[in-house]
This record gives C-alpha cells, sequence and structure tokens, in this order.
C-alpha cells in the first residue's frame, strides 16, 4: 500500500502541484477519516480509509504524487478554512488532474466479460452518487471524471458513460462535454440540482456556487433562506 502523507497547507504560496481528486458520497464522522483522525494518525480502521487506499493507489498508477480527499483534507473545526474551501471547491476540481468517482453501492463483482456494462449498469443508475447536492458540480467541474465500483474496478468516464449519465440526471450532453455552464440559463442549471440530497440545508446553496461562478460568505447554521441572500 502506498504512504499516505499529510501535505495540508503546503504549496499554498507556490505552484500547485499536479493531484487526483476524490468523489464520493460522505457517511458520518464514525465512518469517515476526518482531518483530525489524518492529523493524529487515526482513522485506519475506520470503513472511509478504504477510500482513501483507493484513491492513493489509483493517484500512484497514475504518477500522481498528491490527492486531495474533502472528508479528511479540510480542517471543519476552522470557519475560516471551511469557508474558503467551499468557495474554492469548484476550482479545485476544475484543475485536477483525475477527478475519481468511487461509486460504493456499485459492484463488479459479478461483471462478465461477455456481458460489458450490463451486469452493473443497473447499479450505476441507481447509485446514490447521482442523488447528493456536492457531487453535481464534481460530475461538471473536472475536464473528465472516471468512475469506479467499490472493488477499484474502472467502469468508465463522463464521456464513454455520457448517454447514461444525461439519462440519469438531465443534465445536457453539451455539459457533460465541458461547454461552459454559463451558456445555460439559471433555471436549467437550478433544476439541476432537483432531487438531490444535501445533509445540511445551506448545501443547497453551496454546492451551487461554482456553478453560477459565484462567492459568497459561509455560515452553518444560517439557514437556506439566508444562504440565498433572502432575508
Amino acid at each position: 500500500m502506498p504512504s499516505i502523507r499529510d501535505d495540508h497547507g503546503k504549496d499554498r504560496a507556490g505552484a500547485v502541484p499536479r493531484y487526483a481528486i476524490l468523489s464520493h458520497t460522505w457517511g458520518a464522522d464514525s465512518v469517515e477519516v476526518t482531518f483530525n483522525d489524518l492529523t493524529n494518525g487515526t482513522g485506519t480502521d475506520k470503513p472511509g480509509y478504504e477510500k482513501i487506499r483507493f484513491c492513493a493507489e489509483q493517484a500512484k498508477q497514475d504518477g500522481l504524487d498528491h490527492f486531495w480527499i474533502d472528508t479528511c483534507c479540510i480542517d471543519k473545526e476552522n470557519k475560516a478554512e471551511l469557508s474558503h474551501a467551499i468557495n474554492s471547491m469548484f476550482r479545485w476540481y476544475r484543475n485536477t488532474d483525475r477527478c475519481y468517482a468511487y461509486l460504493s453501492d456499485v459492484s463488479t463483482a459479478k461483471r462478465k466479460a461477455d456481458s460489458d456494462t450490463c451486469e452493473w449498469e443497473s447499479a450505476f443508475r441507481r447509485s446514490k452518487w447521482f442523488t447528493r447536492g456536492w457531487t453535481l458540480q464534481e460530475l461538471l467541474a473536472p475536464r473528465s471524471v472516471e468512475f469506479f465500483s467499490w472493488q477499484h474496478k474502472w467502469l468508465g468516464n463522463r464521456d464513454s458513460l455520457r448517454q447514461q449519465i444525461h439519462e440519469i440526471t438531465g443534465i445536457p450532453k453539451a455539459a457533460l462535454q465541458g461547454e461552459l455552464l454559463s451558456q445555460f440559463n439559471v433555471n436549467d442549471r437550478l433544476s439541476w440540482m432537483e432531487n438531490r440530497e444535501t445533509k445540511r440545508e445551506e448545501d443547497k446553496v453551496y454546492s451551487l456556487l461554482g456553478i453560477f461562478g459565484a462567492r459568497i460568505s459561509t455560515f452553518y447554521g444560517e439557514g437556506m433562506a439566508k444562504a440565498m441572500g433572502v432575508t
């Protein structure tokens, strides 16, 4: 297994190294490896550590020495850092060399050589990854997104799976091909968030900031109306 090093805060003043980034669905802190776990050298016994191991190994295969995962690379107790991360998230996903979408509910264990995608495609279409608020920008921001089963098997990328993703999400193929999001009207972009869930109501707004090229001061507890600027 490749070693995992905490480079939190490194390279902020200089050039950012090439990096991979993970897109996934969050579990509870009892499941996910948190920032505190990472800095304290704990959390390796948590189920969420498997995602870190996957990302490290895949990044190494792709010739990348750095990778970033939101659950453990943001100090959520530091409000200034959290606000900066929320406002920067779209850019971080846009600038990544590789984005790995880890689908924890899609299995390739029974995949057959003569059945190509049919063994896992139904699970892919039902994946909770397509129902989460934050994964919308994680789908659209990167130059490419590569999808993996929980067994670390490659399923395809945003281009090869474009038709399926369009059918699942209703997002136009042009947007999935990288067309500027500003070319789509506000109502269309808002419709992409319909039926998506977030753990906190403010995230319904925060997760759309990059989609609209906006920046705001974030404050959990303010409610969705205030987050939207409605008083």
